[in-house]
């Protein structure tokens, strides 16, 4: 029974990806369909239209096996040796320093948006000790 719901589940998800399909050949829109499938089943999960338990174990199924999808995608990388050679290194390089670097951006915001709230929460408190005593 478990089996024919999570069948079921992903029927669903796969009529979304149709639609989304449908919508973005009928528009001609430079948004790819999944995109335009996803916005949609957001929308209908938040205005309730559909209940998450219609999906929930489908998705769930399709998120345990997520890696699977990603083994053509290396495999088709061996077509191309170059990517693996000089411009491979460059690239790997490109992507370590641009991680890194918005891993420092990320780090130095947060600490400076927690400074500004700590200073406001002392400010607060300073203004209310004040008033109590005054």
């Amino acid at each position: 029974m478990k089996f024919l719901i999570i069948v079921l589940q992903i029927g669903i998800l796969y009529i979304f990806s149709f639609i989304g399909k449908a919508i973005q050949n009928l528009f001609h829109l430079m948004i790819p369909g999944s995109i335009i499938a996803l916005i949609l089943l957001f929308v209908c999960l938040c205005l309730k239209i559909i209940p998450v338990k219609f999906i929930e174990q489908g998705a769930g199924f399709l998120l345990s096996i997520l890696t699977l999808f990603f083994i053509p995608a290396t495999v088709g990388i061996m077509n191309y040796p170059s990517l693996l050679s000089v411009q491979g290194a460059m690239l790997f390089i490109v992507i370590l320093l641009s991680t890194i670097i918005t891993i420092a951006i990320a780090g130095r915001a947060s600490q400076f948006f927690e400074k500004k709230a700590k200073n406001r929460e002392d400010e607060q408190e300073c203004n209310k000790h004040y008033s109590q005593s005054g």
